[in-house]
């Protein structure tokens, strides 16, 4: 929703270099700056540089574990085989572990092996783009081009997001909407236009679309997230969402993502115990398991874990231009 200038100053973090450079290359590495932002949970947009990056000849990984004795990233390009591209532990102090393995391409799936002196355990990228279609878990090297075509909408859209305009909303679960029977059986692309031709036939403003975040069961319809930069690759690539979005603006609709910070599964290939501790979870169960839900609750007293909340937020606004989020189990949070 739109809101005075002088209010979204104030309640944005201190902005880094990330923030003040979007069209920085996604590969370069992290500045002395960047690192600080983020162990003080002050930087917004770690996907520029935490995750896996394409290069001309292969991709840097970067992913936070430190508390790893080890971290190899294994996948499609090394035949699944830890030893042969280790990660390195950064020496700021930052708990950043970072490599290069070439040969790496798009499409080509990966995982970490983290190593915590006890034991190794395979976990997806946090910060991945993509992932294998459930139930696999592996992460997916992908790229993130999109041609788009909304540039009038997203001219005009604060107008349309202004909280004196109509808002009219439509909330919509892909995967089940006019579909029979448990499995998913839609597709971004192909619901792109039958969603656009009823939602602007009833007269709606906006489409609200339940959790897209890659999740493995498929029940908990998106409640239940483990990626947090990507969405589910049961309807399709990245590219296919983007067109859904960029179709339903091209007809004047504005996009709402449902998105999920306040629990997570406790999956193993997930950020449960990531790195051998309670990393991304508050290590008392009072405070870091919900129940009811029998998942886990972010520590939100972690700067870092605010840092990769808040640039997952903002990633779908700025990689897929959905123009706001619902935020789920906010009462929960509190």
């Amino acid at each position: 929703r739109e809101a005075r200038p002088e209010m979204r100053q104030r309640d944005l973090p201190r902005a880094t270099r990330d923030d003040r450079q979007p069209d920085r290359p996604a590969a370069s590495g992290p500045s002395t700056d960047d690192v600080a932002a983020f162990a003080a949970g002050e930087s917004v947009r770690l996907y520029r540089w935490m995750g896996a990056h394409l290069c001309d000849d292969g991709a840097t990984f970067r992913v936070w574990a430190p508390n790893a004795t080890r971290v190899d990233v294994i996948g499609d390009f090394n035949e699944w085989r830890a030893g042969r591209n280790p990660l390195r532990r950064r020496d700021d102090g930052s708990g950043v572990w970072q490599g290069f393995a070439p040969g790496a391409a798009h499409g080509m799936r990966y995982k970490y092996r983290v190593d915590a002196g006890g034991g190794a355990v395979d976990k997806a990228d946090p910060f991945a783009a993509y992932a294998e279609c459930p139930p696999r878990t592996a992460s997916r090297l992908w790229s993130l081009d999109y041609a788009w075509s909304d540039a009038a909408w997203m001219r005009t859209r604060a107008a349309a997001n202004a909280l004196a305009a109509p808002m009219s909303i439509y909330e919509v679960h892909l995967g089940s909407w006019r579909a029979w029977g448990d499995a998913p059986q839609n597709g971004y692309r192909e619901l792109a236009h039958a969603l656009g031709d009823h939602v602007s036939a009833m007269g709606f403003t906006h489409v609200e679309l339940m959790p897209l975040t890659e999740h493995p069961f498929y029940g908990s319809w998106g409640y239940q997230t483990t990626g947090y930069f990507a969405p589910t690759a049961r309807y399709g690539t990245p590219q296919d969402l983007m067109y859904l979005v960029d179709h339903l603006h091209q007809r004047g609709i504005g996009v709402i993502l449902d998105w999920v910070p306040s629990h997570f599964p406790n999956d193993v290939h997930g950020l449960a115990n990531f790195d051998g501790t309670q990393l991304y979870e508050h290590s008392d169960p009072r405070k870091g398991f919900h129940p009811e839900w029998r998942s886990h609750i972010f520590n939100y007293g972690r700067h870092e874990v605010r840092a990769f909340l808040a640039s997952s937020a903002l990633s779908w606004l700025d990689r897929y231009h959905f123009d706001g989020l619902r935020v789920d189990g906010v009462a929960s949070m509190l």
